[in-house]
């Protein structure tokens, strides 16, 4: 069954750092782009950085220079580590991969930011 299990969040005081993880589990990564999202309560959904299938990256304005988002198809893992950390970065993190019509998200990893 093809899946996506985010690991590595937790809670972290300003200013620290943490590294989300995303691993494919019955497929390979190889040809999919992915991205990391977020969501807070009371507030839209976000695209925070995304990588496509080739290397290209993009980030929202407000991780740019803080968050990198890498992939290790050899792994078949997508990481997102977060540097700087504010609280508003709180919320649940969760990972999207798509390729063509097929998409998959993972269940979500929680982070707070909070001293």
């Amino acid at each position: 069954q093809a899946q996506l299990v985010e690991s590595g969040g937790g809670l972290v005081q300003p200013g620290g750092s943490l590294r989300l993880s995303c691993t494919a589990s019955g497929f390979t990564l190889d040809y999919y782009n992915i991205g990391w999202f977020r969501q807070v309560p009371g507030k839209k959904h976000e695209a925070v950085s995304c990588i496509t299938w080739d290397g290209k990256i993009t980030s929202a304005d407000s991780v740019k220079g803080r968050f990198t988002i890498s992939r290790d198809n050899a792994k078949t893992t997508v990481y997102l580590q977060m540097n700087s950390l504010k609280p508003e970065d709180t919320g649940v993190y969760y990972c999207k991969a798509d390729f063509r019509s097929a998409d998959y998200w993972g269940q979500g990893t929680q982070v707070t930011v909070s001293s």
